[in-house]
């Protein structure tokens, strides 16, 4: 069966219709989260009636140090049960990495010279910039003697004009 690619304002028509569902959902969450604090403060949180004597003051203080009490246990038990459910949800996210792997980036391939591999790995306090042509002697050539003409010998001339070369860059 073959896919048919959808349009684009078939594609934006959905969109805007999910968002606008989305956004009458979340306006009545807010509406349902006012009205369930409105019941639950009519439930545990009467309206206080401070006629009454020294008596009937500490009775109400009684009843409202026990409820303090309840909602901190109540609230000390949600924190155990979020934190619980943390953990739970690190164990479960750390199962996916190791089932999913590691997509590793595709590397590119770089041409370093040995100098800057050693800068890399070691950091750049470790460098070691080596100079291998520096620590070379300059080496003259013996010249053989050979019964020839001083002026028409070209392979002398020659093999001096590449000597002197050498020696500018080995400098």
């Amino acid at each position: 069966m073959s896919e048919k690619k959808m349009t684009s304002s078939r594609r934006h028509h959905l969109k805007s219709l999910i968002l606008s569902i989305a956004a009458g959902w979340l306006e009545q969450e807010k509406k349902d989260d006012i009205a369930a604090k409105e019941a639950y403060m009519a439930q545990n949180c009467p309206p206080p009636t401070m006629s009454g004597d020294q008596a009937a003051l500490m009775e109400i203080c009684k009843k409202l140090n026990a409820q303090i009490e309840k909602i901190d246990e109540e609230r000390y038990d949600i924190e155990a049960k979020v934190l619980k459910a943390d953990k739970e949800i690190e164990d479960l996210k750390i199962k996916v990495v190791d089932l999913a792997g590691v997509k590793k980036p595709a590397l590119k391939k770089v041409r370093m010279s040995a100098d800057t591999m050693l800068k890399a790995l070691l950091g750049s306090k470790h460098t070691v910039n080596m100079d291998l042509r520096a620590n070379l002697k300059q080496v003259k050539k013996e010249v053989k003697e050979e019964p020839s003409e001083a002026a028409g010998d070209w392979r002398k001339n020659v093999e001096g004009k590449a000597d002197r070369k050498k020696m500018f860059e080995t400098s």
